[in-house]
């Protein structure tokens, strides 16, 4: 058995992969990941897939932004958890620290997947920005890529927005959350979020956290944001027409960097946002363009067939290198 580990906004996702390429799932959420002791995440993994964890041959998973590695690598052999720092933007729970310690001191078979940063290998124009993307998006990438498309740009939209380019199966770069579209939740500081950060009354990433399509909303977060959508709310509708605009945008702007490399031959759009079928319509209007939709679970079934693919041999992922 493979398993992927998607340590997500509000989420810790947890796919299984058998020999018989069927998926299994389960999630917890990071509130109450957090609350759990190792043991008891261990038996829950075990209990969920129906596995003893002598059986899993391979954990592939995400950590934070990723930013303190470069290439997939043993987590014996990552310092740090693979991050420079857990300061910066972002929710903070401990979820991700408890089930990546877990992983490690269980010494169950496991790669930690990087982020893509102003030290990885993508394209070097890019690196202008410190961070591009965090793990987890790799594994979307990696779900893409197994429906035989080797040229795409697939955008993540949920609580925050993140789209990357694929060229030739590799990762060429990739636009994060605090750069360019909002997300729900999350999204750029503006002028008057650097103004308020400026005078003291509120940090960096609690403007970050508060610059999302709800800002302007009575929504409190995207549950509440998709039930105005249900009653047919004019801000909800608003809301989701600003997300549409934004990401379509940030898409194309992608599409700009992968025409240096290839042609755009497919969109996957994936993220709780984008099972909303208004949202997908308008960002098709937008773009003209059919775009493939991947469910919430694809971060976790990418890092699930990476853990599997890497256990089998394979030397590169993405375009990145395989240290084990």
């Amino acid at each position: 058995m493979y398993l992927g580990i998607d340590h997500g906004t509000n989420a810790m996702r947890f796919a299984a992969l058998d020999k018989h390429g069927n998926f299994f799932y389960f999630e917890v959420p990071r509130a109450d990941m957090k609350a759990m002791e190792g043991s008891a995440i261990l038996e829950l993994v075990e209990k969920e897939f129906n596995i003893r964890t002598e059986q899993i041959e391979m954990v592939a998973l995400t950590y934070s932004m990723g930013d303190g590695i470069v290439n997939i690598m043993d987590i014996q052999d990552v310092q740090d958890r693979g991050v420079r720092s857990i300061e910066g933007v972002g929710k903070k729970t401990g979820a991700g620290t408890l089930v990546f310690d877990t992983i490690k001191k269980a010494k169950i078979p496991a790669v930690v997947i990087p982020g893509i940063h102003s030290h990885s290998h993508t394209d070097p124009r890019m690196n202008l920005f410190s961070h591009s993307t965090s793990p987890e998006k790799l594994g979307i990438a990696y779900d893409a890529l197994s429906r035989g498309i080797n040229n795409f740009i697939v955008s993540d939209i949920s609580s925050n927005t993140v789209t990357l380019a694929v060229a030739n199966g590799k990762v060429v770069g990739a636009l994060d959350a605090c750069i360019f579209a909002p997300g729900t939740v999350h999204g750029p500081l503006d002028l008057e979020a650097i103004r308020q950060v400026d005078a003291g009354k509120c940090g960096a990433n609690q403007a970050f956290m508060n610059s999302g399509v709800l800002k302007n909303t009575s929504y409190k977060n995207t549950a509440d944001l998709l039930d105005g959508l249900k009653d047919n709310e004019d801000q909800a509708k608003f809301a989701i027409d600003t997300l549409a605009l934004f990401a379509s945008m940030e898409i194309q702007a992608m599409k700009v960097l992968l025409k240096d490399y290839s042609t755009c031959d497919c969109l996957f759009l994936a993220g709780s946002m984008a099972e909303v079928d208004t949202l997908v319509e308008k960002i098709r209007h937008h773009l003209n363009i059919e775009p493939w939709i991947l469910g919430k679970w694809s971060a976790a079934t990418g890092c699930a067939r990476m853990a599997r693919d890497i256990a089998k041999g394979k030397k590169e992922i993405l375009g990145i290198e395989v240290n084990i």
